[in-house]
């Protein structure tokens, strides 16, 4: 991943930025993701940590992207802490789509880099 311009981001993909700091924010998770299809129809996702189960944000946007009908991805975009997208997100969005942008956001709302899954 490279660093990134908010200049540089389309106002589409700047969209997913919004969606997924809401998503977050509405449960307090650790990270939230928003993808967009090749319809441009948005679902975003959240980190779930339970007993039985844990799933994070970009892989759960992707499995609701899928589950609605998707079959391919436009962007892809992930509010998180770490300093990286983590290699089975970007795995989850390949298994879709690849050669698209998946942006790294930092909480406060900064594109902090971008590359290609």
């Amino acid at each position: 991943m490279s660093d990134v311009s908010a200049d540089t981001v389309s106002a589409e993909d700047r969209k997913l930025l919004t969606m997924a700091r809401s998503a977050r924010a509405r449960i307090g998770a650790i990270e939230g993701a928003a993808v967009r299809d090749g319809d441009g129809r948005t679902y975003t996702g959240v980190s779930i940590s339970l007993p039985s189960f844990s799933v994070s944000a970009l892989r759960l946007a992707v499995a609701s992207a899928v589950a609605a009908g998707a079959s391919t991805l436009e962007a892809a975009l992930v509010v998180t802490e770490a300093s990286m997208v983590d290699g089975q997100d970007l795995a989850a969005v390949r298994d879709v789509t690849t050669g698209i942008p998946v942006y790294l956001a930092t909480p406060d709302g900064s594109i902090a880099a971008a590359g290609t899954a």
